[in-house]
């Protein structure tokens, strides 16, 4: 149970993350902190309705262990930690997986997820995913919610979700974006028609945005040799 002194700390820090989420989506940009330079983070970075809907599919699941697959410029985890907040669990934890967070988002997503004062909440793993993601398995973590951002080729993201059919628990939601990209729609046809997973939700904005929202079964389907349905 949430203490009362950890409740007032709750809403404080769910204050500041949504002046942060307010603050980017507003301006569109981002300023580095390691060199002073002034990003735009649109189109790369997801936008404020695709946010509210992790945030509201975090707290609709009840999640309290998050992973995510590309930080980027922290958008998406500002919204999955907000979820978190929102649901007042002291023990909620967010991991994200994101190799090039110095090299090509010169840590602004760290850098937003510090100034939104949610940094305690969040483990970030500087591997790439198809490295990681089999060891967290060896090591036997379980996750509530996914949401998948990284790689838009089709053997990485293929690779992203069929892990995450692994690690997230059974009848748990993976949220898979660029549901636009053929690579990203081939790789969750392929989860959809040969394990058995259920397609909960499937949004289009626009060109640009667009998801399916994944739900994994409660058991895995029997398979059996040669059993493979194309995709």
């Amino acid at each position: 149970m949430t203490s009362p002194k950890s409740a007032s700390n709750i809403d404080e820090t769910l204050q500041r993350t949504r002046s942060v989420i307010d603050r980017v989506v507003s301006d569109g940009k981002v300023i580095a902190r390691s060199d002073k330079s002034v990003i735009d983070i649109f189109p790369v970075a997801i936008n404020a309705a695709q946010g509210k809907a992790l945030r509201d599919w975090v707290i609709k699941e009840k999640a309290v262990h998050t992973i995510e697959i590309g930080l980027a410029w922290g958008i998406g985890a500002l919204h999955i930690c907000e979820g978190l907040l929102m649901s007042g669990k002291d023990n909620a934890r967010h991991i994200v997986i994101d190799p090039f967070q110095a090299a090509s988002f010169k840590n602004c997503g760290l850098q937003l997820l510090e100034e939104a004062g949610v940094a305690h909440l969040v483990e970030h793993c500087a591997e790439e995913s198809q490295i990681a993601l089999p060891r967290f398995v060896s090591e036997g973590r379980q996750f509530d919610f996914a949401f998948v951002d990284g790689s838009h080729l089709f053997d990485r993201v293929f690779l992203d979700l069929i892990y995450l059919g692994r690690l997230v628990r059974p009848e748990g939601v993976i949220f898979a974006d660029d549901y636009q990209a053929p690579a990203v729609a081939k790789a969750v046809s392929f989860c959809l028609n040969n394990l058995g997973w259920k397609l909960e939700e499937k949004l289009s904005l626009d060109e640009h945005h667009q998801w399916a929202v994944l739900r994994t079964p409660l058991k895995p389907i029997s398979r059996s040799y040669p059993h493979f349905v194309d995709f």
